[in-house]
């Protein structure tokens, strides 16, 4: 009997026009971007969830709308005046609803998927937590709402709950994050409740995965408020409210104490097994870290034309090309040393299909400046005469003077020209023993590093 009112609901009711619209518009905003997920499994996760600011809020008014049709149809009296229990007749209901908008946000999930099949090389299990939870997290939104629209039957009652939603979904947490910041991070970091929405504003690192303890929690609280806007739909008389929203404060009493302090940055971790290489073995070996397998294809070529390039020119070059894991070691480390046989490079950016994007800087190009960088505690490889240093240095392998970019500054321009010129004007011993200098002085973290590419009067 339920199964066949069930199946009524879903036909008949606005469950499926409800979870069309949320499906709809959440997929074509996700598509807008496929180069934040492209190629990457937990960072389509977590996009999904972002969609959440779009989805959540139409599920509330959903539910509401769905919640006010008995005022609507005028047979609230009719209702209650038979013998047959409450739930008995809402169960169908918020079945059809939990049904259509779960079906939703994994079909939303299922056509993203389609940028990330062909060149994802690695799926973390927690991806599918933190799909859950989300899913989870529209249940309760479309319960929560029905609850609303049976309580408050107005015309008006679906459009504000959304707009309560948008706010609550994606204005709140900002508020929240903006005021703990408004004094000493060090002293107030982004309160535990931040982690109760079930949007995701984090910056999810392609090397890192969200906490298990972070999506349980967030699971049981969810669930408790799933279980609260259920019991405030089908609740007959004041007791039976007041019982109701008890799973949701007990939830929240729970929930808050077990969630790290300190936001998003807090429920994110390095995941290890992003971070294994996969490397090419057929000539001098080139590894990127398993998230980025995809990557391979894109990275071989470049790479042993680089390492070719410095083995012709430098002494002592590298002989093998890694993938920076640099991300994974804690903010208050030094930076390991690398190999002088090898050259670490960044990962090159992702594309809309999930393979290299060559639209800006070539990866060869990147690939050479990157001889002449190491990730540095204090940040002496972030000024702008580094910078310059490595563009000359990068054009000194190559042969061919650097390619002035379109946004330097003209004065830019003329130094890295001139830098260029007196480099090569030199005697090719002296040439090479000052790049070799530098790639030593690199390596070493030294804040002089690459000073000696530049001459004097440049700087």
């Amino acid at each position: 009997m339920m199964g066949r009112i069930l199946g009524i609901e879903l036909r008949r009711s606005a469950a499926v026009g409800v979870a069309l619209l949320s499906l709809v518009v959440s997929t074509a905003a996700l598509l807008s971007f496929p180069q934040g997920f492209a190629g990457r499994w937990m960072q389509l996760a977590v996009a999904v969830r972002l969609m959440l600011m779009l989805s959540w809020p139409l599920a509330l008014a959903g539910g509401a709308w769905l919640g006010r049709r008995d005022a609507r149809s005028r047979v609230d009296e009719l209702f209650a005046s038979t013998a047959r229990p409450r739930w008995q007749r809402v169960l169908p209901t918020a079945a059809a609803l939990a049904v259509t908008l779960v079906a939703g946000y994994a079909l939303t999930f299922l056509v993203a998927a389609a940028w990330v099949i062909p060149t994802a090389g690695y799926f973390p299990v927690t991806a599918i937590a933190v799909t859950a939870v989300g899913a989870l997290s529209v249940v309760a939104a479309g319960w929560l709402g029905m609850a609303v629209g049976r309580a408050v039957p107005r015309l008006v009652t679906p459009p504000a709950l959304a707009v309560a939603g948008v706010a609550l979904a994606g204005l709140l947490p900002d508020w929240l994050s903006a005021a703990a910041y408004a004094g000493d991070p060090a002293v107030r970091p982004e309160p535990a409740a931040l982690l109760l929405t079930p949007v995701y504003l984090g910056e999810l690192h392609d090397f890192q995965t969200v906490v298990a303890r972070v999506n349980l929690t967030q699971a049981l609280w969810l669930a408790a408020l799933a279980a609260t806007g259920l019991l405030l739909f089908g609740a007959v008389g004041r007791r039976a409210v007041a019982l109701a929203v008890l799973p949701a404060v007990l939830g929240a009493a729970v929930a808050v104490p077990l969630m790290p302090t300190g936001g998003y940055d807090a429920a994110a971790a390095v995941d290890p097994d992003a971070v294994e290489l996969v490397c090419d073995e057929d000539g001098p070996q080139v590894c990127v870290t398993r998230v980025h397998a995809g990557l391979l294809p894109d990275v071989v070529g470049p790479a042993r034309q680089a390492l070719a390039m410095m083995a012709a020119k430098l002494p002592d070059a590298p002989v093998r090309a890694v993938e920076s894991q640099q991300f994974t070691l804690p903010a208050s480390s030094a930076p390991s040393r690398p190999e002088a046989d090898t050259l670490v490079f960044p990962g090159p950016p992702i594309g809309r299909t999930g393979r290299a994007d060559v639209s800006g800087e070539p990866v060869l190009l990147s690939l050479l400046k990157a001889a002449w960088q190491q990730d540095c505690a204090d940040g002496s490889g972030d000024s702008i005469e580094a910078y310059l240093a490595r563009v000359v240095a990068a054009a000194w392998l190559t042969g061919q003077p650097p390619a002035l970019e379109d946004w330097w500054a003209s004065g830019e321009r003329s130094r890295v020209e001139r830098a260029y010129q007196a480099l090569v004007g030199l005697p090719q011993d002296e040439q090479r023993r000052r790049m070799a200098a530098a790639r030593e002085a690199v390596l070493d973290c030294r804040s002089d590093a690459l000073l000696p590419i530049l001459p004097r009067d440049t700087l």
